[in-house]
């Protein structure tokens, strides 16, 4: 089983308002990406700002739209942009795994935690408690987008994996590698000039890490 003495962990700012996000995509340029307007974000959001459960909420695109690839390098940490490990070209395969996006450009997802309480779980333990809770693992994007939105997310010794995304393999096995955010080291083949920038990696199903959390959600509404 694994160790349930609870991380340390530090209380987030809430997310800034609805609003506020859709100007922060805008400004990023994540719209021309995902083929919406301005405009189309901006009316989502003011129309998803008056939900019973808006407030707190994360404002993020398919993943169809905007894949992880397109939306790491828009991460700063010290000024740096993040990146993705270089063993992992793959990273847009990795698509959502036993849950089910909205069937909308744009969508909400409620109620994120970085979910340090299961720092040093494996997926394995973490997916079936996250079950149990009645919550939902986050697939990468999503995890991307909150940090592009709460740089604060993302703490040294404090990260988290985004165990919704999976990848299938063509005999219709999932591949061993979970995708997970945190901070790099400079070292290996990340390079120096990387240290302390925001980083896109993975992690074995069944490996426990003491740094990464398991980000997940209440719910997503489209």
């Amino acid at each position: 089983m694994p160790d349930t003495t609870p991380a340390p962990s530090t209380v987030l700012p809430a997310l800034p308002a609805l609003s506020a996000q859709a100007e922060r995509l805008i400004e990023l340029g994540v719209h021309e990406t995902a083929g919406l307007s301005a405009d189309e974000v901006r009316a989502f959001a003011a129309q998803a700002a008056a939900g019973a459960d808006a407030d707190g909420a994360l404002l993020a695109v398919h993943p169809d739209r905007a894949p992880a690839s397109a939306l790491v390098p828009l991460l700063r940490r010290d000024g740096k942009p993040g990146f993705v490990v270089v063993d992992m070209p793959d990273v847009d395969a990795f698509a959502p795994c036993a849950l089910e996006l909205p069937d909308a450009p744009l969508y909400l997802v409620t109620g994120v935690v970085r979910g340090d309480h299961m720092s040093n779980w494996s997926p394995d333990e973490a997916l079936p408690a996250l079950t149990e809770e009645g919550r939902s693992p986050l697939v990468l994007s999503e995890g991307v987008h909150w940090v592009l939105q709460q740089p604060e997310a993302l703490e040294r010794n404090l990260c988290f994996m985004t165990i919704g995304s999976r990848l299938r393999k063509p005999d219709g096995t999932l591949d061993a590698r979970t995708p997970a955010i945190w901070i790099s080291n400079g070292t290996g083949r990340d390079g120096r000039e990387r240290r302390n920038a925001p980083k896109v990696g993975w992690c074995w199903w069944n490996n426990r890490h003491t740094w990464l959390g398991f980000a997940s959600t209440a719910g997503r509404r489209g």
